[in-house]
């Protein structure tokens, strides 16, 4: 698909606010899939499907501000990045860690642009891991693209 396509699609999205109803689980693990997402108004976004199972949007991982969109439990939740490692793109690192309260999320992304995109690229493998007190941790396979506002 190219990326017009994509960006166009995501245009007539849904807002990217957060839905009053819960979000119900994918195959059976504590997430949920997020609801279409905007692309943001400046910066880049990382739009974040699941790589195995039931195919979902699982994550939406913004520059600026930096933070993570999941769904947890059946709450929408919005994590701000505290710190990234290695080299990547786009407003993105290699690794990059969120967190708020009790719950942190490791987001590891293989970025790769392509010549035939503008304005942003594709993710073609990651790792969501997501870390709740109390709680057992999930690693979740992800794949997507990265598409940044003009």
């Amino acid at each position: 698909m190219s990326m017009l396509l994509f960006l166009a699609a995501l245009a007539q999205a849904a807002p990217a606010t957060a839905p009053a109803a819960p979000t119900p689980s994918i195959d059976g693990l504590p997430i949920g899939a997020i609801p279409r997402q905007d692309l943001p108004e400046r910066g880049c976004a990382a739009f974040l499907w699941t790589a195995s199972g039931t195919r979902a949007l699982v994550a939406m991982a913004q520059a600026d501000p930096a933070r993570l969109r999941l769904s947890i439990a059946g709450t929408i939740v919005d994590l701000e990045r505290s710190g990234q490692v290695g080299a990547g793109g786009f407003g993105f690192a290699e690794t990059n860690d969120y967190g708020s309260g009790s719950t942190a999320a490791k987001l590891t992304l293989k970025i790769e642009p392509r010549e035939t995109l503008s304005g942003g690229a594709l993710v073609p493998e990651g790792i969501l891991q997501i870390d709740r007190a109390g709680q057992d941790s999930l690693v979740v396979p992800v794949a997507g693209m990265i598409g940044c506002a003009a």
